[in-house]
Formats: structure tokens, sequence, C-alpha cells
């Protein structure tokens, strides 16, 4: 396990190192950096550690793909304020070749109400994001798995519409006696096939990801790790229009406060705690800094940054709850709904 995390210390210090400032306005598609499980967003960040029978999970990791998620099928869906609304569809079947998920991801920004070059009103349209794709994994030896998926991804913004195509590549290694998973994810590597009204094609926007997950021996904890935007140092805003000010009493210039090497480093990690209270129920938290930093109100930060979230199973159906704390002006509510068909077959009786 020390090697393990050593070597995952090692390739992120090289990351960040060649890494360079990281600007969001400028990529195309940045929907598919949304959180899309009620289980993820109970801990406030995109599980692609956790092997378990959750099939959700494989959707932003492939190599979770295991024979537990064949024949499991997952519904989410998620709320934000100013009514924007994501889902998530996926399966997983088995064939000779491997494990398969297809994968639908949209999300709807709602209605617009369009106005002419005077002002005057015209018509409301629509605006939505979507993905459409497939997701593969493949057992290399007994304790590594590879995955790969292949996504179609479309944007429809009144008469405009944009068309590409992603892929993610994922990685991750199970201890063979305890239950610890560490994952490596690049994401979101592809191609602005067709841009809106024929303008200049946006790059998408990639991201390198790495994770840790470890189940306490003697304790129903689940404590995990995730590392994100590992191709770019410097991902927290700098308001370039900053100057700096004088002090009234003193006469002082007071320099304009600027995110100092600490900060940096912990913007690309968020932290994640599951309860296993039981078989039946699931208690989660989680925290993202680089969240909380972006999108705290200065006078009242309040929870910003944090997130709650629930699992219950019911007999054959499993319910998933995650509330993602975006700031004290709204939080984004996530559901998911999840079951085996093979837990639907009627047994037999002798």
């Amino acid at each position: 396990m020390t090697k393990i995390a050593l070597s995952l210390g090692i390739c992120f210090v090289a990351l960040l190192s060649s890494a360079q400032t990281y600007n969001f306005g400028l990529n195309s598609f940045s929907f598919l950096n949304s959180m899309y499980s009620a289980r993820s967003a109970g801990i406030g960040s995109n599980l692609i550690t956790i092997s378990d029978n959750d099939v959700g999970l494989t959707v932003a990791n492939p190599s979770l793909l295991t024979e537990d998620h064949v024949r499991s099928i997952q519904l989410n869906q998620g709320l934000m304020p100013s009514g924007v609304q994501t889902g998530m569809l996926c399966y997983a079947f088995k064939s000779k070749y491997g494990i398969f998920s297809p994968v639908i991801k949209y999300q709807n920004y709602g209605k617009f109400n369009g106005t002419d070059e005077l002002g005057n009103a015209t018509n409301t349209f629509t605006a939505i994001d979507y993905s459409v794709g497939m997701n593969y994994s493949h057992s290399v030896g007994k304790t590594i798995k590879v995955g790969l998926g292949l996504h179609l991804i479309g944007s429809h913004l009144e008469a405009y519409s944009s068309l590409g195509i992603h892929s993610l590549m994922g990685a991750t290694f199970n201890h063979p006696n305890q239950d610890f998973s560490a994952s490596f994810v690049v994401k979101n590597i592809g191609y602005q096939l067709l841009s809106y009204a024929n303008s200049e094609r946006s790059p998408l926007p990639v991201e390198v990801q790495s994770g840790l997950s470890y189940k306490l021996n003697h304790a129903p904890f689940r404590i995990s790790l995730l590392g994100h935007h590992l191709n770019h140092w410097k991902i927290l805003y700098e308001d370039p229009n900053l100057q700096p000010t004088i002090d009234a009493l003193s006469g002082d210039t007071i320099p304009v406060s600027r995110p100092g090497f600490g900060k940096h480093l912990a913007s690309h990690f968020s932290y994640g705690i599951e309860l296993l209270a039981s078989e039946n129920l699931e208690f989660r938290t989680g925290f993202d800094y680089f969240r909380r930093e972006q999108m705290k109100l200065i006078d009242r930060p309040g929870l910003a940054g944090f997130s709650f979230g629930i699992g219950v199973q019911l007999k054959r159906l499993k319910f998933d709850y995650g509330i993602l704390i975006v700031s004290t002006a709204g939080s984004n509510h996530y559901l998911g709904i999840s079951t085996n068909f093979d837990s639907w077959k009627k047994k037999k009786r002798f």
C-alpha cells in the first residue's frame, strides 16, 4: 500500500510541475464535468475508486466495471438552482470480450426568453447538452482493471448546435486482502466536430484525476480522497482587475491578496466519508475546498463546499439521495434509483 501511495504522489508532483493556469471559460462541453451520481454528490465529488455493486460509479471510471454490475441499471436525476436539471441512465452487461456499460447523460438548462437587437421579445427557446456512449472494462491480472469509454456529445442552443466526441480511460488497483483501492482516470479526451454557427472550435475540458478509498478494518467507515484537475496547477479564479488599495489611516499600500501554494494545493483535493450503518443503510458526507473557495459568499460562507447524502436498500431497489451545498444562495439535489434484474427472478421451489 505504501508503494502505491508513493507512486501516486510522484505522479501528482510530476503533473503539477508541468501544469499551467487553467481557464474554465475557454472549453466546450463543460457539462461533462458536472455531477450525475446521487451517491457521488453525497460525498462531494466523483467517486472513481469504489468498486462495489453501484453501477452508477462506473460512469466516471469505466475500470470499476466488474461482474457485480452485470444486469444492473441505474437512473439519476439532479436539480440545480434556477431549474437546471441533470440526468443519467446506465446499464451493464457481459460479453465474451468483457463487461460493457451503455451510458446516457444530459443537462437541461430550461427555457429562455429570446429578444432581438432592440430588446423586443421574440420567442422562447431551450438549451440542452447530452452525451451517449459506451464504457468497457477488462481485467489485467487479479488486482488491476483497466477501462475505456467512447461517447458522442452534443449541445443545442436555440437554433445553434454543436457536436463532438470524447473518451475517458481509467485504471483501478484493488488490494487482494484489504478493502483498499486506488484509481487513475484521464477524461474528456476528444474533439469538437461541429462548432456553433461554424465558429472556431474549442478544446474539451480534459481532466486528470486520481483517488484512494479505504474501508477501516474495525469500524464501519469508508474514507475516500480524490485529486482532481491534476493536469493544471492554478485552478482558483484570480480577478485580474483587482488593484492595490490604500489604508485610510496609515497611507500604506495594501497589496492584492493572491492564493499561495497552500491554497493552490488544497484546491485539488476533495474528501468523503461513508458510514456503513448496516447492509441496507449508508450515510455520507464530504468536502471540496475548490468548490467552497469558488462559490462561497464572502460575508456568509456558510456550508459552501460541504455535501451530505444517504443510501437506502429496500428489498430489490436501492435509493440514493445527495445534497451538494454550492453556497448560501442554493444547493444541488440528486436522487438515484437502481436495481439488478437478476434480483427479480423468481426462485424455484423444490
